[in-house]
C-alpha cells in the first residue's frame, strides 16, 4: 500500500463510493480494522461524546479547552458540512488534504484486508472507515487526548472501540428509532452502554429525569462517577442560543474532569480563550451580506425547538423567510410545528441526499398545520435566492432569512457560497491583471 499515491479528491471519492453499503451496527469489523492498523486507539486517551443533539459543538468546545492546557488534542466529528476532511481535527485544524488522503488510504488498505475475512454480504462501512482513519491519523500525529463524537448510537457505534476516561451524554431525543429502539428509555440505554467501569459520566443540563434515572442506574452498576453539568458556563460565551450555552457548560465539566484525571488544574484564562475562539460553523451561522441570513443545521424536533427558542435573540422581531429541507427519516411535521410560528413565508427545498423528503411533501405538511404562503423549489440555491428576494422586498421591516432542517442543506449552501466567492475573486484578479 502506498498512502502517498492518494489525493484528497481520491479519498473523498472512495468514501462516497461506500455509501451504497449503508449503515451496519456491530463492532466486529471495527475491532478487526483496529488490529490491522496496530490498535491506534490505544495510543491516546479519549473523551466520548454521545447523545441526540449538541454532540459536535460540545466536542469542538471540549477540544478547544484541552488544547489550551498544553495537551496535543484531536477531535473526531460528524457529519461534515462540505468535505469529509472536516471530521478529523488536530489542534483545532482540519487535516491537510495530503494528511487526510494518507489516513483514508491506510484505512482503506486495512478495510480491504478485513473485507476478505467477512461474509460475502458483509463489508466495512463508510463510517467505520472514516473512524479508523481518524484514530490512525491521531495516533500518527502523537495526539495525547481525543474528543470523539459518536455517530448514531452508542453500544455498537464504530467509535465505541475506544476506552474513554470521561463520557458525556448531551441529551436524548426520539431519533433513529429503527436502530436504537422506540422509546426514550431504549435510546438512552443504548447510548449509556458506552460507559466504562470506574469511569466518569457527565450529563448535559438538558437530560430529562427519566434519562437521569437510567444514567444513575448505569453508573451504579459500573461503579462510575456521575456528574450533571450546569445549564450555563462559568465564562461569557460569545455565541447566541441557550443551547450553545448548555453545550459549553458541558464542555467545561468534561475538560475539567479529564484534566483532573491527569493531574492538571483547569485554568480560567484558558477556558476564556477557548470561549473567545469558539465558532461552530452551521450553527446559528450568519452569512455575509444583506438581507440577514442565518444557517442552522437543526435536523430533528429537539434541535428545531432549541433553534426556535434562540431566534428572538438572533433575529429580534424581523419577519422571517424560512428555507427548509429535511431528510425523509426525520419527524418533519414536529419540526415544522416548532419553526413555522416564527416564519412569515416558507420556501421548501430538498437537501442533496437520496434520502431527502420532497419539497411537495413538506409543503403538504405545512398546509395541514395551517400555514399558507409557502413555495417549493427543488434546487437549494434557487430556494435561498428566492427567500432573499422576499426578504429584500420587506427591507422596510428588516426581514431575515433562516435556512435549516438538514446539515446536508446547510453544507450545500455553504459550499455554493464558497464557490461563488472564489469565482468572484478569480474574476477580480483577472480584471486586475
Amino acid at each position: 500500500m502506498s498512502a502517498d499515491s492518494w489525493s484528497g479528491e481520491r479519498a473523498e471519492r472512495h468514501l462516497r463510493s461506500l455509501e451504497l453499503f449503508g449503515m451496519r451496527f456491530g463492532l466486529d469489523r471495527m475491532r478487526r480494522m483496529m488490529t490491522v492498523l496496530g490498535l491506534p486507539q490505544r495510543r491516546f486517551a479519549s473523551i466520548h461524546v454521545v447523545g441526540t443533539n449538541g454532540k459536535s459543538s460540545t466536542t469542538r468546545m471540549t477540544a478547544a479547552i484541552l488544547q489550551r492546557h498544553g495537551l496535543a488534542t484531536g477531535a473526531y466529528l460528524s457529519p461534515h458540512l462540505i468535505s469529509y476532511s472536516e471530521r478529523i481535527q488536530i489542534a483545532e485544524r482540519d487535516l491537510s488534504a495530503g494528511e487526510f488522503a494518507a489516513a483514508v488510504a491506510r484505512a482503506a488498505w486495512a478495510a480491504d484486508r478485513v473485507n476478505r475475512t467477512l461474509a460475502e454480504d458483509d463489508h466495512v462501512t463508510q463510517f467505520e472507515l472514516l473512524t479508523a482513519a481518524a484514530f490512525d491519523a491521531m495516533a500518527q500525529r502523537g495526539v495525547q487526548v481525543a474528543v470523539v463524537e459518536a455517530g448514531l448510537g452508542g453500544r455498537f457505534d464504530a467509535t465505541s472501540v475506544i476506552d474513554s476516561t470521561v463520557t458525556a451524554l448531551t441529551n436524548v431525543g426520539l431519533e433513529h428509532t429503527r436502530w436504537l429502539g422506540p422509546t426514550i428509555g431504549d435510546i438512552a440505554t443504548e447510548k449509556l452502554a458506552v460507559l466504562g467501569s470506574g469511569r466518569t459520566l457527565v450529563l448535559g443540563a438538558g437530560v430529562d429525569e427519566e434519562v437521569r434515572r437510567l444514567a444513575r442506574q448505569t453508573a451504579s452498576q459500573r461503579e462510575a462517577e456521575i456528574v450533571i453539568a450546569p445549564s450555563r458556563p462559568r465564562v461569557a460565551l460569545p455565541l447566541p442560543g441557550a443551547f450553545q450555552q448548555r453545550n459549553f457548560a458541558l464542555a467545561e465539566v468534561l475538560a475539567e474532569r479529564y484534566l483532573a484525571s491527569v493531574g492538571i488544574e483547569m485554568r480560567s484564562g484558558a477556558v476564556l480563550d477557548a470561549a473567545a475562539a469558539t465558532a461552530v460553523q452551521g450553527r446559528l451561522q450568519v452569512l455575509r451580506g444583506a438581507p440577514l441570513t442565518v444557517l442552522d443545521g437543526a435536523h430533528n424536533p429537539h434541535a428545531a425547538e432549541a433553534l426556535a427558542q434562540a431566534l428572538p435573540e438572533v433575529l429580534g422581531e424581523r419577519p422571517v423567510a424560512l428555507v427548509m429541507g429535511v431528510l425523509e427519516d426525520k419527524d418533519a411535521a414536529a419540526m415544522l410545528r416548532c419553526l413555522l410560528p416564527h416564519a412569515s413565508s416558507a420556501f421548501f427545498t430538498a437537501p442533496p441526499s437520496p434520502r431527502a423528503l420532497s419539497p411537495a411533501a413538506l409543503q403538504s405538511l405545512a398546509g395541514q398545520i395551517g400555514f399558507q404562503g409557502s413555495r417549493c423549489e427543488t434546487r437549494p440555491l434557487r430556494a435561498l435566492r428566492e427567500a432573499r428576494a422576499w426578504a429584500s422586498r420587506h427591507a422596510d421591516r428588516d426581514a431575515a432569512v433562516l435556512v435549516t432542517g438538514s446539515v446536508y442543506l446547510v453544507g450545500a449552501l455553504l459550499a455554493a457560497e464558497a464557490a461563488e466567492r472564489s469565482s468572484t475573486i478569480d474574476v477580480q484578479r483577472g480584471a486586475g491583471g
